[in-house]
């Protein structure tokens, strides 16, 4: 029909007919793609300031970027930081208050030992766990717990702490020109003390080895202790110096133990000197008793000799030995091997008096109608601290009449007094 034939070729043109895309509108300019529209952005002037007000904001960026960081550090490390308090509580409440201080004698095996401590016997005890065990040792100084005696820390330094008190941090001003006389004292205390110290190696050309001590005895005020300050103040060694009444401990064991100690910061200063003033009071001759304390003494006085002359070899420690009263040592601690040269210090005699007269009136104001000689040459047992003191006793003669002039009077005066005091001891009628 031909009416359908029209509706079926109208059909066939509109399956033909392709999608259009819609007319687009002109609202607003359009948009232009490409290198030109770039040059074509707003100039922005001046430059400077916005070249600055962009490195202030990168500097505020940096800052608050490091403040995150720190904030997120303290959320992160203070859960850590409480538990660690919490622990460190705990261990202080497991170890209690007082500590006891002992020493380990015996390791038994990873958690048990022998321990001692100075008031009391021998405890086999348990470790705990928190305790470094590489830092355990036979002979370390070690805390124990006040009741069950268990170890419960190690002490780091377990030298003694009168030992770092003995050592001289700064060397003594006195000088051997301050010492009048005794030239030849000097001069063997030289080749015993400093020469081996400084030149080892001419004692090894002439195959004989070098003293190890040297003792100093002589009456009281002729310039011992003053010898070995100057020994002190010449060398470059560490200097320790004690007296032999601290060697003298109060519960058993503690001499012998405070000895070995001592001798052993020497030797891990080497190159030292120790210096024992006052030997006597430990040194005395060995004799029957009953006392505890003399046998405690005594045991002191047999680890000196150990420490002097044992298996161990003391290369770079000398040792000085000062007392008054030789002849109450024991043989055994001034024999040949331990000390090898004894230096006697005899009283002054006119030249020594001179030089020692010298050296303490050089600084003082001395009247024209001063003589020295008379006060030399006079027969009077003066010694050096005798003339030291007459001398200071001069011139607090002359600043009791307010004159800046010391006189002929006032040294006679103050060695009246010195000799008097000298000789009679304490004066009568002092104590009623």
């Amino acid at each position: 029909m031909p009416g359908q034939g029209a509706q079926d070729g109208k059909k066939k043109d509109e399956k033909k007919k392709k999608y259009e895309p819609p007319v687009p509108t002109r609202v607003g300019k359009k948009k232009r793609r490409g290198p030109d529209s770039a040059n074509k952005l707003p100039a922005i002037m001046p430059h400077n300031k916005c070249r600055l007000r962009l490195l202030k904001l990168d500097r505020v960026k940096d800052y608050l970027k490091m403040e995150q960081e720190f904030i997120q550090n303290q959320e992160r490390l203070k859960p850590q930081q409480e538990k660690n308090e919490e622990e460190r509580a705990k261990v202080d409440e497991l170890r209690g208050t007082p500590m006891g201080v002992g020493t380990l004698e015996e390791i038994i095996d990873d958690n048990h030992a022998i321990v001692s401590s100075s008031v009391g016997p021998e405890y086999y005890v348990s470790i705990l766990s928190f305790v470094d065990k590489d830092q355990l040792e036979p002979g370390c100084s070690i805390l124990l717990h006040h009741k069950a005696m268990a170890v419960v820390g190690v002490l780091a330094d377990d030298a003694d702490p009168m030992v770092n008190v003995m050592k001289l941090e700064k060397a003594p001003t006195e000088s051997y020109a301050d010492i009048g006389g005794l030239d030849s004292q000097i001069q063997e205390i030289k080749e015993a003390v400093e020469l081996p110290l400084t030149h080892p190696e001419f004692y090894e050309e002439m195959g004989i080895k070098p003293p190890k001590g040297v003792i100093l005895y002589g009456p009281p005020g002729t310039g011992k202790t003053l010898l070995a300050k100057a020994v002190a103040n010449q060398t470059s060694a560490t200097f320790l110096r004690v007296v032999g009444s601290e060697l003298i401990q109060k519960y058993l064991g503690d001499g012998p133990k405070l000895v070995r100690e001592m001798f052993r910061v020497a030797e891990d200063h080497a190159p030292s000197i120790v210096f024992i003033d006052e030997i006597d009071a430990v040194g005395t001759k060995r004799y029957d008793s009953n006392s505890g304390g003399e046998k405690e003494i005594q045991r002191t006085m047999l680890e000196l000799l150990n420490q002097l002359d044992g298996f161990d070899s003391r290369g770079d420690v000398k040792v000085i030995m000062a007392t008054n009263r030789i002849e109450t040592l024991d043989p055994a601690l001034i024999r040949p091997g331990r000390i090898d040269r004894k230096i006697e210090f005899p009283l002054p005699d006119e030249k020594t008096k001179r030089r020692i007269f010298g050296i303490h009136t050089a600084r003082m104001t001395i009247g024209e109608d001063v003589d020295l000689e008379e006060l030399i040459m006079a027969k009077d047992d003066l010694s050096g601290a005798d003339i030291k003191a007459v001398c200071t006793e001069a011139g607090l003669l002359a600043l009791r009449e307010r004159r800046m002039k010391v006189t002929q009077k006032d040294f006679l005066e103050s060695k009246e007094n010195v000799l008097y005091r000298k000789q009679e001891g304490t004066p009568e009628g002092m104590y009623l």
